[in-house]
């Protein structure tokens, strides 16, 4: 019989230190279907072959997944040029991420991020007892030096975004290069690649080929950005033979869905969707940056489907962020990253991307 009088059961140590995600806002009150910018989704949405390969297996969601993703672990491996079995797919990018902390750390280990770094790493680190430690990025990106000086003997993976969410920024093939370079043997370098097809900047190129003959270099994407994927939840690393064995003996056996699978097939062949999506990034995120700059702020350069503008302090994002809601827009706030005065915007449709570019204006002048 159960003695209520008794203590509950307490998490294990650190768990209660970590600062649970908040995703972007979704809705705001008053408004029936608002401009959601907040969450760096496609503006496109999903393509047609990926929504019709979706409606295609309906009648066969009573059946678990095929736990290898053989079908996509093939189109993935054809369209980027890899070997299929240095590929692990997961419930989003994210889960690739859980996967390498769980499978590599332990109590006292440690993670080594940029300041403002994807905060998935560090809440999964952390949920594995280790420590983050966080490189300086005075230039609202990953400095290779700056990320040097924190591994030390305790180091197990290093996490570089490139491009980087929030602040939009990438690292050079040569930055990428000099850091894997100096990095001792058994540390893991993850290079998350969530945003690569929107990169256009010469000096930038996918990791995956410097992984191809590294025994320590992980590369991840995403299928919720260029595809438009993100409501099913689906990523993948690229990673050598022997930390994907290791991954997969943690991995759950059916991890990602039936109609995410028979979708993501679909989005990867689907090119004309992915140069569509590119294109309208492509169009508007000069226009905006330099458009919001014309407003008297700071708009930082990006390499995402993003900008991220940096007003005077919080207070001035606060109050712009809450004129845009009333406008029916919802941006993000990025308090959480350690940028209060920071709003990232996603790009989204031409009509959406005027009404924004207008109520900053609005707001601007009313200062």
């Amino acid at each position: 019989m159960t003695d209520a009088s008794k203590a509950a059961p307490t998490p294990k140590p650190g768990i209660l230190d970590i600062a649970p995600y908040v995703g972007g806002k979704g809705a705001l009150d008053g408004v029936a279907e608002p401009m959601k910018l907040s969450s760096n989704e496609n503006a496109l949405g999903a393509g047609a072959k990926a929504r019709e390969a979706f409606a295609s297996v309906l009648e066969k969601i009573h059946i678990y997944p095929d736990g290898r993703a053989d079908k996509l672990r093939a189109a993935v491996a054809a369209h980027h040029g890899l070997e299929e079995e240095r590929l692990i797919f997961g419930n989003g990018s994210d889960e690739v991420f859980a996967l390498l902390n769980q499978t590599y750390l332990s109590a006292g280990d440690n993670i080594v991020t940029g300041q403002y770094g994807f905060l998935a790493y560090r809440i999964s680190a952390m949920g594995c007892e280790a420590e983050v430690k966080l490189a300086p990025e005075p230039n609202y990106m990953a400095e290779v030096d700056a990320l040097l000086e924190q591994v030390d003997d305790r180091t197990k993976i290093v996490y570089v975004s490139n491009p980087s969410n929030p602040t939009g920024s990438w690292n050079t093939a040569e930055e990428i290069r000099r850091l894997h370079a100096a990095l001792p043997p058994h540390v893991l370098l993850v290079v998350d690649e969530a945003y690569a097809e929107f990169v256009v900047e010469p000096e930038y190129e996918s990791a995956f080929e410097l992984a191809r003959t590294a025994s320590n270099i992980v590369v991840t994407r995403t299928f919720s950005k260029i595809h438009g994927l993100g409501g099913l939840r689906i990523g993948f690393g690229y990673a050598p033979k022997d930390v994907v064995d290791a991954m997969d003996r943690i991995r759950l056996p059916f991890n990602v869905s039936v109609p995410g699978l028979a979708a993501a097939v679909a989005a990867v062949n689907d090119l004309e969707h992915q140069e569509a999506s590119r294109e309208l990034v492509l169009e508007w995120r000069p226009r905006l940056t330099q458009t919001i700059k014309g407003f008297g702020y700071d708009v930082l350069p990006s390499a995402g489907n993003f900008v991220l503008v940096l007003f005077a302090d919080g207070a001035e994002a606060n109050a712009a962020s809450d004129y845009l809601n009333k406008k029916g827009i919802i941006v993000r706030g990025v308090g959480g990253y350690g940028l209060p005065q920071g709003l990232r915007i996603t790009i989204g449709t031409a009509d959406q991307n005027r009404a924004v570019i207008d109520a900053i204006s609005e707001f601007a002048a009313s200062r």
